[in-house]
């Protein structure tokens, strides 16, 4: 039996010594409660990250069940807020004083927005993904929450090149020498004939973290609203026959490369107050390709975003 081993059991006590940076739980199972900026807060089932710093090199480990009475307390009785996340992370800190100096924290679930269809009286449901990170490190109070938005994007160059064939097919259909007649070339547009060739267009993602101004709250629904607004084709839910020609309409009006979309969603951004930094990846998952066109762009201040790839 080696000399630091008790000689009952087996049991060893020596154990690394070191400062680590961060020592908690993952994956917490909690309720929650988010006011998306509608004033009407919604019930969801969030996975919750808890963690503290422990620079104490001398200490085995930090008190987890200090951590997760605290989230449970606080995530399943408190409508989510900057002001509640502090005194959470607050709370953190004041329970491990002689171990911590650090605390951070990450709230994960979807929330459920109705969204009205094109062009009918219908609408249906759409879930959005929501993460809210905070941390404390002395006075120091950090918090972003982020999303994705989920759109249609016709490529740009394929429509060009598709434009060209339908020319290329009327030109062999039609007489140039001949006069047109009205009711045949009604005809042929219509026909299989009058549309050879269709752009390629994809289902793409706009994964958005933000970092809010003091005291705006989570305007989950404005943010969405702006961003789905400057993009033009967001998905949609339910859909009748004019709702899905209104979406077509809308794809054909809105041509974009992924570098279109991210400074179409920046512009929009840059131009509400409330947000003091944004990051935005933007993803084209290709039906050309088996890889994906992917951009990014961010609010670009100093200390900020900028150059954030995660």
């Amino acid at each position: 039996m080696p000399q630091d081993c008790w000689s009952h059991g087996g049991a060893c006590r020596r154990h690394f010594a070191g400062a680590l940076d961060w020592v908690g739980m993952d994956g917490i199972e909690v309720p929650v409660r988010f006011d998306a900026g509608d004033g009407d807060p919604q019930r969801a089932s969030a996975r919750v990250g808890a963690f503290v710093n422990l620079h104490r090199p001398d200490k085995r480990g930090i008190h987890m069940s200090r951590l997760y009475l605290q989230v449970e307390q606080a995530l399943s009785t408190q409508t989510l807020s900057a002001d509640m996340l502090h005194q959470l992370l607050r709370g953190f800190l004041d329970s491990h004083k002689d171990l911590s100096d650090r605390a951070c924290l990450s709230i994960r679930f979807e929330h459920l927005v109705r969204r009205p269809a094109l062009r009918s009286n219908n609408s249906g449901w759409r879930a959005y993904p929501v993460c809210i990170e905070a941390s404390l490190t002395g006075d120091d109070f950090l918090i972003e929450f982020g999303t994705e938005v989920v759109y249609s994007s016709t490529c740009p160059a394929s429509a060009a090149l598709s434009r060209q064939l339908i020319q290329d097919q009327f030109a062999k259909d039609f007489d140039a020498t001949a006069a047109l007649d009205h009711a045949a070339v009604l005809a042929w547009l219509g026909s299989e004939r009058g549309i050879v060739a269709t752009p390629h267009a994809q289902r793409s993602i706009a994964r958005l973290r933000i970092r809010p101004t003091a005291d705006t709250g989570f305007d989950l629904i404005g943010l969405i609203d702006s961003v789905e607004h400057a993009l033009g084709t967001p998905v949609q839910t339910a859909v009748k026959r004019e709702d899905e020609q209104a979406f077509a309409l809308a794809n054909g009006g809105n041509l974009m490369f992924c570098e279109d979309a991210a400074r179409r969603i920046q512009r929009v951004l840059d131009a509400d107050d409330r947000l003091g930094d944004f990051h935005i990846r933007v993803e084209h998952q290709e039906s050309l390709h088996p890889h994906d066109a992917v951009a990014y762009a961010s609010k670009g201040i100093v200390g900020g975003y900028r150059g954030d790839r995660c």
